[in-house]
């Protein structure tokens, strides 16, 4: 899923960028309301997260943009702006959700979770995002790709783009062995440098939302020296 990220702050964006792509998002950066109204237009994201106080037209101005010709598509007004005042006119300019500085990771991670899954009408995903598919089980979890959620008994677990992407590869190749090389390309991306601790880290932290118990797992089992199964 695409996240244009508009803010002329270079270290607040690059904060944004670093902790979102790491949850699996792919990011288009704006360093300015001209540039954000043009990389919307360009890139067509699936969310846009929007700084208020920026050159070259304001966040108002670029969700007024937005909102002309696309109603469906949610936007996050990000600012140090926290008066009532300031999210009443966001709002009513078509903005989803508002959120100040300084905000915490989890927060926004949650808030940008909650959008994708309240938006009736998102911007059309391609066939081959896991996103668009239908919930599968592993054991006795239950994954519901469309809402970032897996399910046991009671108990809703959220989940990012990234986990939802290795929990579908290990499933489709339940059985098999998944090889570190095939989980970096296609839950990471061709042209990212493979670390086997940052696949080891991402794997560790995912066992603990899923598994019952993380340092005995059922669901993702580690193969010494090649990588991970799912045995059904």
């Amino acid at each position: 899923m695409k996240i244009l990220i508009a803010e002329d702050d270079p270290h607040i964006r690059a904060g944004i960028v670093e902790l979102l792509e790491e949850e699996g998002y792919t990011l288009v950066e704006a360093r300015d309301g001209q540039d954000a109204i043009e990389a919307f237009q360009r890139h067509a994201p699936d969310l846009v997260i929007l700084d208020i106080m920026m050159p070259r037209h304001n966040g108002y101005d670029v969700c007024r943009a937005i909102r002309k010709n696309n109603a469906h598509t949610p936007v996050l007004f990000l600012s140090a702006k926290s008066e009532e005042i300031d999210k009443v006119i966001g709002l009513e300019l078509g903005a989803d959700d508002y959120i100040a500085k300084p905000f915490g990771t989890k927060e926004l991670i949650a808030r940008i979770r909650a959008l994708f899954r309240r938006v009736q009408e998102p911007s059309p995903v391609k066939a081959t995002s896991p996103i668009s598919a239908t919930p599968f089980t592993m054991h006795d979890l239950h994954i519901f790709p469309a809402e970032l959620r897996a399910r046991r008994n009671t108990q809703e677990i959220e989940i990012s783009p990234r986990d939802l992407q290795i929990l579908l590869l290990l499933h489709q190749q339940q059985g098999k062995v998944v090889d570190r090389n095939t989980l970096f390309d296609t839950c990471w991306g061709m042209d990212y440098t493979p670390n086997s601790r940052t696949l080891d880290q991402h794997i560790s932290q995912l066992r603990k939302k899923i598994e019952t118990d993380p340092r005995s797992p059922s669901i993702i089992r580690t193969v010494h020296g090649v990588g991970y199964r799912y045995d059904p």
